[in-house]
């Protein structure tokens, strides 16, 4: 899982028929270590999340597997699965 800011949102009008009833949000992936801001992606949000809010987003087929969007033959790569409300790094 990745740790991951919500930075935008996707309109789609036209989409794969499982991802309908879904919002696709740019998130941009956190480094806990140093808390820099790094590779962006569009991940499908199962839970609800906002801009600003910091999130864990599931990749591969990980992603296909979160409850909202259960469907085998699902085209997601990437879903927000949590939003987070602290985090904290102790290093190695």
């Amino acid at each position: 899982m990745l740790l991951a800011e919500v930075r935008g949102n996707v309109v789609a009008t036209t989409k794969d028929i499982n991802l309908h009833g879904h919002k696709l949000l740019i998130v941009k992936q956190i480094d806990p270590q140093s808390g820099s801001k790094g590779k962006v992606m569009v991940a499908v949000d199962t839970v609800g999340a906002g801009f600003g809010e910091t999130v864990l987003v599931a990749t591969g087929s990980s992603a296909r597997k979160a409850d909202a969007i259960h469907q085998a033959q699902s085209t997601v790569d990437a879903a927000i699965v949590a939003i987070v409300d602290t985090w904290e790094y102790q290093g190695d």
